[in-house]
């Protein structure tokens, strides 16, 4: 999408906007530790409808700015940042000036940086017509994170190895109520990996996930849940409430801290809205 700035000097430079979604972890298997430091894993990433918007305009120098959620740390070692170096090194692009308006919880398990790095991305390719593939903007966004890949193409998947390897998946929740539930905790994923077993199991999710949406409960896990739950019991009395209101499934996503609960109508949660950011019908 393209909207149009003007200066007040009375020129006008086209500012490049898009608006990068979130996702939920549909199941999490870890299942081995690498040599390399990282975890093979198993999930089904799926897109939901809560955004950040990602502006794009040449400006003098390159920068990023941010509205919205405070975003911690320097902000010169944001993913976008990164991802404008790494085309830097191939591609002869001006510089620009980058503002993130953040509106997807951050630490969240919710994936908001890599997609605001992947929608960047394919902001770039268009606007400076660099010619990418999805194919090569997916080389790019796996040198940035692990589930930034899944964000080029943001079609439900299941996601192997570290998490950036990828088959399609026939999925669709559009006929069903999504509840997105951010409570104030916040999960390190580090954290979250050094509570974790690994372990294969008996049947891929690849599998499990053809099972219809009721039959998920008794099959489809999260393997973060034992310990987080254990450390942060507001997050596992979240899930606990989203089951009581008459959920189908309900989830952490990722390592947390935020949990999903998929209902066939839509739940009446007020209670869970004092005290934590609720998103309905994403």
């Amino acid at each position: 999408m393209a909207s149009y700035y003007c200066l007040k000097n009375g020129g006008c430079s086209e500012v490049m906007v898009a608006f990068p979604n979130a996702k939920i972890n549909i199941g999490l298997h870890v299942t081995e530790r690498r040599g390399d430091g990282y975890h093979n894993l198993e999930t089904v990433f799926y897109p939901v409808a809560v955004h950040d918007v990602v502006e794009v305009v040449e400006a003098p120098e390159l920068k990023l700015t941010s509205s919205g959620i405070g975003i911690p740390g320097d902000l010169n070692g944001n993913l976008c940042i990164k991802a404008y170096q790494l085309l830097a090194e191939d591609h002869d692009i001006p510089l620009v000036h980058i503002h993130l308006h953040k509106h997807i919880p951050i630490g969240a398990g919710l994936g908001g940086g890599s997609s605001d790095a992947a929608f960047f991305l394919k902001l770039m390719n268009t606007k400076f017509a660099l010619g990418l593939t999805e194919v090569a903007m997916e080389a790019y966004c796996r040198r940035l994170g692990a589930d930034c890949a899944f964000f080029i193409k943001n079609k439900p998947v299941f996601a192997f190895g570290k998490g950036d390897e990828f088959k399609e998946v026939t999925l669709d929740l559009s006929s069903f109520h999504l509840v997105l539930v951010k409570p104030g905790a916040h999960v390190s994923t580090g954290e979250a990996y050094r509570g974790v077993q690994p372990r294969v199991p008996p049947v891929s999710l690849a599998e499990v996930i053809k099972k219809p949406v009721a039959e998920w409960k008794d099959f489809i896990r999260n393997d973060f849940e034992a310990s987080v739950f254990k450390d942060y019991p507001s997050i596992r009395d979240i899930k606990a409430a989203l089951y009581d209101a008459g959920a189908l499934y309900a989830s952490m996503s990722g390592s947390g801290s935020s949990v999903y609960g998929i209902f066939e109508t839509k739940p009446e949660l007020s209670a869970l809205e004092t005290h934590n950011l609720v998103f309905y019908g994403v």
